[in-house]
């Protein structure tokens, strides 16, 4: 008791020197354009064009986009394609709960055949995390293909539930906020989230404040054949509306694999969409922090491209400060 009064007691007199000190200064108002003063916040979109047959488009350029916030045009202050892309920094999470034992050995080898696929040398760099009851990173990102290698033929054992969503809340908050490059997951998963304190809004929200793209590859039909709907990629229950919530909200896409060759197919397109993205950036007019949840449309400034055309991106983000470096 005697220690919190002299704390108190000294507080106090400090807390009385400094006010004191503020009003013996009387400080001028910090100018606007004083740059400690203003801090200007920018969004990064990444974008994937398509035609018919879900064709990559290559070969467009920043004034073929129109970038709308709330249905306002914005500045685009940054623009880069294929050539000029900034690496990419993936992490590969992996399911590893009681249900996917049988699916193991496959969804292991499809994991590293992607892992050498998406990781260009001396540029890409690639992270491996498992989870089920307990979230474990097997692989800090790294360009080194046998440490990838290793760390998921390692993976010999499931866990008891699936913590999906507190995976990516975690991957996302403590390696790809300080990532210098595209950031990605790509989540490979057979079943709902059973385990996680993070709930599905939480997932999106920390993935959008990281500027991350999320990709997903349901396993949940299996591999014992064809499943009717799900090779078209057609959304089954619940589970599977929240994976695509996920992705579509993040500017990523989901893949509901039927067969095995159809889940190499998923990582293929996962890896080629890398390569062929856009990337904008721009400043929103608003740059106020206001909490709120703002609509972010990306179209072509000649409309007439959107007859043959489609732009997918994220489709909002939510305007809180956060420490991105």
């Amino acid at each position: 008791m005697k220690r919190f009064a002299y704390s108190f007691f000294v507080f106090s007199l400090v807390a009385t020197f400094l006010a004191a000190s503020a009003v013996a200064q009387n400080p001028s108002p910090t100018p606007p354009d004083d740059p400690d003063a203003v801090k200007i916040f920018e969004v990064r979109l990444p974008v994937t064009v398509t035609r018919k047959k879900n064709e990559l488009v290559s070969g467009l350029s920043k004034g073929d986009f129109i970038v709308l916030e709330d249905g306002v045009e914005q500045e685009v202050t940054f623009f880069s394609d294929e050539r000029t892309n900034p690496p990419v920094f993936v992490g590969v999470l992996m399911d590893t709960s009681p249900s996917t034992a049988g699916k193991l050995a496959f969804s292991k080898e499809a994991a590293k055949n992607f892992l050498y696929t998406v990781t260009r040398l001396r540029k890409d760099q690639a992270a491996f995390m498992t989870f089920d009851n307990e979230i474990t990173l097997h692989q800090d990102f790294t360009d080194k293909l046998d440490l990838l290698d290793r760390s998921v033929e390692r993976i010999k054992k499931t866990g008891s539930q699936t913590a999906m969503y507190d995976a990516v809340w975690e991957f996302s908050d403590q390696k790809l906020r300080s990532a210098p490059g595209r950031r990605v997951i790509v989540i490979i998963s057979d079943g709902d989230d059973t385990f996680s304190r993070a709930v599905l809004a939480d997932a999106i929200d920390i993935a959008q404040r990281t500027e991350t793209t999320i990709f997903a590859i349901s396993t949940k039909a299996g591999f014992l054949g064809t499943v009717p709907g799900v090779e078209a990629g057609q959304v089954r229950d619940r589970g599977d509306k929240n994976l695509v919530e996920l992705c579509e909200k993040t500017g990523g896409q989901a893949f509901f694999t039927g067969n095995m060759l159809e889940l190499e197919r998923a990582f293929t397109r996962i890896a080629e969409e890398l390569r062929g993205q856009y990337i904008l950036t721009y400043r929103p007019a608003n740059q106020n922090y206001d909490g709120r949840e703002r609509n972010i449309e990306v179209r072509f400034r000649d409309r007439a491209k959107t007859k043959d055309y489609k732009i997918r991106t994220k489709s909002s983000y939510r305007a809180v400060q956060d420490n991105l470096r």
